[in-house]
């Protein structure tokens, strides 16, 4: 089954930590801290594959997790970097924060690649931390924490045309017959529930992406039936072409259909009647009424609106050359820049909030900073000395925990509380 929806958990690699370690030879007795740096956490990266046009692989695997940095190690050695996570994915995928619904990026026109999460920085080793006053320090840096998040992966299609209109009123049949797309005919309801696209090649001109929308219903737009599911396919089509069974087959109205579909747009986006339209009067080879000739009355009701209307026959033939060279001049007179969505979601900010590190102000005025980087920097930080106090007091700056203390209002003599340590603020 055709899959345009997935919502997945990624995560980048934690960065690894600093080493701890001193030199060791012979006849070398005070050979100084050699604490190798840890390596890079691995970043998620997303990347369009031509070959893919489903969003089904995603439905197998949720989870997506790129390689976290190894420690560095004693010798000055440097840990090793940790691998990049590449996700493929189809052109014309948007990447949307779940909690949100914002877009991080549309995977669409020239962004064939991006960086969603930044893997952490390695830690620094101990030989970083060695001053002429220092010369064995015995702490290290932590590697940086990983980021994370559940996002919604969207395909919209990307086509020139979307031909749109009820169940059964010809669009796969049209389609099949002017491109080389092969979607499933069948004269019950229904019967397409996937878009198909298909290229439409014009005598001596550039040819056209046409995609065909399955069926809309009245109450789409709030997503009756397969309704969003539908119109999200419809957001990146420049053209709209109205498919309509002319001859009443099932006795529908199709000037009823087309204002009750133009009504479903509207509430669904009504930036989507900005886009021009073209009514395709199907089924006209079997039209036998004798009362008022159907295209002629859809030709009245739209076309003084701007909406021009062909009669087609898409089983026959009739009209479709003469349909194909006007949605051509259409799309001529079109703006044909890429439609893609813009970026709503900040990622700066993600980052900035999966510090490792949290600050809150207890009813009492009290300050508690806590997380796992600090709770495992006092674990081998002597605070009695007054050089591991003066790392600690660099780890609260380099970290930016004492701007975060200042942002929350602490002021001088305010007391700041680290897993049963207390301390008195002062600049």
């Amino acid at each position: 089954m055709f899959a345009d929806r997935a919502k997945i958990y990624i995560r980048s690699g934690k960065g690894g930590d600093g080493h701890i370690s001193f030199r060791r030879e012979l006849y070398v007795p005070c050979g100084g801290p050699d604490g190798g740096d840890g390596g890079r956490g691995g970043n998620i990266i997303f990347e369009v594959n031509e070959g893919l046009n489903t969003l089904t692989d995603f439905r197998h695997i949720h989870k997506y997790n790129a390689q976290d940095g190894q420690p560095g190690n004693k010798k000055r050695c440097h840990g090793k970097d940790g691998e990049d996570l590449i996700i493929k994915v189809p052109e014309g995928t948007i990447i949307k924060d779940f909690e949100s619904g914002k877009v991080i990026a549309d995977m669409s026109g020239e962004n064939r690649r991006e960086v969603i999460l930044k893997g952490g920085k390695g830690g620094q080793g101990n030989m970083h931390f060695a001053t002429p006053t220092m010369q064995a320090p015995k702490y290290a840096q932590p590697g940086q924490s990983a980021q994370e998040l559940w996002v919604q992966l969207e395909l919209k299609v990307i086509a020139d045309i979307g031909l749109i209109g009820f169940p059964n009123v010809g669009k796969s049949t049209l389609l099949s017959r002017v491109s080389n797309a092969r979607p499933k005919i069948a004269n019950y309801h229904f019967t397409t529930l996937n878009p198909h696209l298909g290229v439409v090649d014009i005598d001596g001109e550039k040819g056209f992406v046409m995609a065909d929308i399955p069926g809309l219903i009245e109450g789409a737009s709030q997503g009756v039936g397969l309704g969003h599911d539908f119109l999200r396919h419809i957001e990146r089509t420049r053209v709209l072409v109205h498919v309509v069974d002319a001859a009443s087959t099932e006795g529908r109205d199709p000037v009823a259909d087309i204002k009750a579909i133009n009504k479903e747009l509207e509430a669904y986006n009504e930036d989507l009647l900005k886009r021009p339209q073209i009514i395709a009067a199907n089924k006209v080879d079997v039209i036998y009424s004798e009362d008022e000739d159907p295209v002629l009355k859809l030709k009245a009701e739209f076309e003084p609106k701007g909406m021009k209307v062909y009669p087609i026959s898409a089983v026959s033939g009739q009209g479709v050359k003469e349909l194909l060279y006007a949605i051509f001049e259409q799309l001529k007179n079109t703006d044909l820049s890429p439609v893609v969505f813009e970026k709503e979601f900040d990622l700066t900010r993600l980052a900035t909030s999966l510090l490792p590190y949290s600050v809150e102000v207890t009813e009492d005025g009290v300050y508690v900073v806590e997380g796992p980087r600090i709770e495992k920097m006092l674990g081998y930080t002597n605070l009695e000395s007054e050089k591991g106090f003066s790392f600690f007091q660099k780890f609260l700056k380099d970290n930016d925990i004492l701007e975060k203390l200042e942002e929350a209002g602490i002021q001088e003599g305010d007391t700041v509380r680290m897993y049963g340590l207390e301390f008195d603020y002062y600049k």
